[in-house]
């Protein structure tokens, strides 16, 4: 027996479970998922971050025209908010300033005004450093926690008040286009539909891959995670997200811990990502020496993939090789914040081929998301 529907999304991770409910709104959808559960690989590793300084002037504009959705987000998503503040200090060295000044002189409009800190400032907000260590800090007041569970959760309880369907266990090991419509075989059951959406996260390239389709050089990698203990009787909670400028490590409060990262970004064949002891003791020794902090003990440690294409943009559009395979890959470490301009322009590309209007006067252009950018 084959399932039927009128799109197909591939993964349900936070993109596709965005794009799944974007879509919902006007389509009959089926969300197939390769594990047992939704999110399992990168979305449920993310350092769940709200920033709108972080990545490409493409992934900028993407991450601000979603703060609205975040702050407000549509009825059913939940009843407690998605966003906590937190803020986000980069620290520089004495030989770091130059990277400074030039993410300072390339930083965006945000929700507030992002400010250069002089050393005092910086220790003021994030103190646990050596004296001497930090010349200057960069601060991003507005940047928020996500709640990427409740995030997760809500895209998916939508998507099913609207009469979409979830399918976990589903590893799609067949794709085919027969008659106008794509043939899914999966590891549960046959599906079709006239259109797919390759929202497989690390495994976007391998999609393609089984529909007979170029890949666009998605390269998984890598960030390893682990959390530990501040030192006695202090309280992290109010310090900022901590990031070197040159993103040699950081840390940030979790829970009354810390969580810390080398924030290595090492290429990877898709996979169950997990954590390398020499990239824990990186991180570890990254920190010890540039903080007063000490990890003595792990209280816990894991690794994720983030998959980038060559520019580091999203892949969003349909592949120009074929008909009804629309790609939407390559968030990289931004698609927890991405995903609701994500989500919306996914369905407004599909239903219209024109990105929301929204989208448009912030400077998006769907021929800088095309797949055929790359090859």
């Amino acid at each position: 027996m084959t399932e039927t529907a009128d799109i197909l999304v591939i993964g349900a991770g936070v993109a596709g479970a965005s794009a799944a409910w974007a879509l919902s709104e006007s389509a009959r959808v089926i969300l197939l998922e390769q594990e047992s559960q939704p999110g399992y690989h990168t979305s449920g590793r993310s350092a769940a971050l709200f920033t709108e300084t972080y990545g490409n002037l493409t992934n900028r504009r993407l991450t601000s025209a979603g703060r609205s959705f975040f702050t407000d987000p549509p009825e059913g998503f939940g009843d407690h908010p998605l966003l906590s503040r937190r803020g986000i200090l980069f620290v520089a060295r004495e030989e770091q300033l130059q990277a400074l000044e030039t993410a300072l002189a390339q930083t965006p409009t945000a929700a507030e005004p992002v400010r250069r800190l002089d050393a005092a400032e910086a220790l003021e907000l994030s103190p646990a450093f050596r004296p001497g260590y930090v010349a200057a800090g960069l601060y991003e007041p507005a940047a928020e926690d996500i709640d990427v569970h409740a995030r997760l959760s809500g895209y998916l309880r939508v998507f099913r008040g609207l009469g979409g369907w979830l399918v976990t266990g589903a590893e799609v090991t067949g794709l085919r286009r027969a008659g106008g419509v794509w043939q899914a075989e999966t590891r549960a059951e046959r599906f079709a539909a006239p259109v797919v959406v390759n929202a497989a996260g690390a495994w976007c390239d391998r999609v393609a891959e089984l529909a007979g389709l170029p890949a666009v050089g998605l390269v998984p990698k890598r960030r390893t995670v682990f959390t530990f203990d501040p030192p006695a009787g202090i309280d992290p909670d109010p310090w900022p997200a901590t990031i070197d400028i040159d993103e040699q490590f950081y840390f940030k409060p979790d829970a009354g811990r810390l969580f810390g990262s080398p924030a290595d970004e090492t290429p990877s064949p898709p996979c169950d990502a997990q954590p390398e002891e020499l990239d824990i003791a990186i991180g570890i020794d990254r920190i010890e020496s540039a903080t007063r902090l000490s990890v003595p003990r792990l209280v816990n440690k894991w690794a994720g993939l983030r998959s980038f294409v060559a520019d580091k943009s999203p892949v969003v559009w349909f592949d120009a090789a074929t008909e009804g395979l629309f790609w939407l890959a390559g968030q990289g470490g931004y698609g927890i914040q991405t995903s609701p301009a994500l989500g919306r322009a996914t369905a407004a590309l599909i239903a219209s081929g024109e990105l929301p209007d929204d989208l448009a006067a912030r400077g998006l252009d769907k021929a800088d998301l095309a797949p055929e950018r790359l090859r």
